[in-house]
């Protein structure tokens, strides 16, 4: 599966994309973000606060419970601004 990240969780993860395999116990967004969170200090500080990363599977918004079964890129980002 492809992750890519994008402003301040790109800069905080210090890289764009990566490809990984999803762990068996990963089946949603908001554990794929826990599972992330324990692969190093740069990932807890880019997911400190789970709550307010955006996520889109595909290049579609979801919620945080969305199943990742059939998904072949997530992408996180932090929530946005208008202007």
């Amino acid at each position: 599966m492809k992750i890519r990240y994008f402003a301040w969780v790109r800069e905080r993860t210090g890289m764009d994309e990566e490809t990984i395999d999803l762990p068996p116990t990963v089946a949603t967004a908001g554990e794929l973000i826990v599972w992330l969170r324990g692969r190093g200090e740069n990932f807890e500080t880019a997911f400190a606060e789970p709550g307010i990363i955006r996520v889109a599977y595909d290049q579609m918004h979801v919620t945080h419970d969305a199943p990742l079964k059939g998904v072949d890129e997530v992408a996180f980002f932090p929530p946005m601004t208008g202007g």
